[in-house]
């Protein structure tokens, strides 16, 4: 797939975490100048587009959008209209990282400030990615070799290690986030093989 350029502030001199830090804000100062009618304009595209890249997977893993970010509230709602089972992060006891089954646009709350709505019903602790086919994982920025930048948690960058590694791994992501820069990277993080554009997706090189 051909990267799209996009300017990013030259960090070479800076430690991993500051170049990190430096790069999210200038994406996240990029992805708002997006419009809302713009983002929601591309809702009908990414969800073709992701379906596509799901294919026959039966069991998969993804995230509610939020603000900026590419929108998945209508595909998770395709996703579950397809015949498929969707897990999605759930905040577990004592605020521990787990996850939970859609069952639709109802179930779906707001259990923090600040957090994703997430499914109700039973929490499920990290054992049950062995069951997923297919992860869609958030990010501000997609490197030509797949490293990832995500907003700074390192929820996602475990949840990485411990997929099967057959599993599809795609980032969705806007075309201008898709660098051909190297993108800084520390021992914790781990690289994505997929992107997931609004027209099209395919794997990084």
């Amino acid at each position: 797939m051909t990267a799209h350029m996009v300017t990013l502030p030259d960090v070479a001199d800076l430690d991993v975490e500051d170049a990190k830090q430096v790069l999210r804000s200038a994406a996240r100062k990029n992805r708002s100048r997006r419009s809302t009618h713009v983002r929601e304009g591309l809702v009908d595209s990414w969800v073709r587009t992701a379906l596509d890249f799901i294919g026959d997977a039966e069991v998969i893993a993804a995230y509610v959008s939020v603000k900026d970010e590419p929108p998945t509230h209508e595909l998770c709602e395709a996703i579950t209209a397809a015949g498929k089972k969707l897990l999605l992060p759930k905040l577990g006891p004592k605020l521990s990282r787990e996850w939970g089954w859609y069952r639709g646009p109802d179930d779906l709350q707001v259990m923090a400030p600040g957090r994703p709505p997430e499914p109700g019903g039973e929490c499920l602790t990290s054992k049950v990615l062995d069951a997923v086919d297919v992860l869609l994982v958030p990010a501000i920025l997609v490197g030509r070799h797949g490293q990832r930048i995500g907003q700074g948690g390192g929820w996602y960058d475990r949840i990485l290690k411990q997929v099967r590694p057959d599993a599809r791994i795609g980032a969705m992501i806007y075309p201008d986030e898709y660098v051909e820069a190297e993108l800084p990277q520390d021992p914790m993080d781990v690289c994505v093989h997929y992107v997931i554009l609004p027209d099209r997706w395919g794997s990084v090189s």
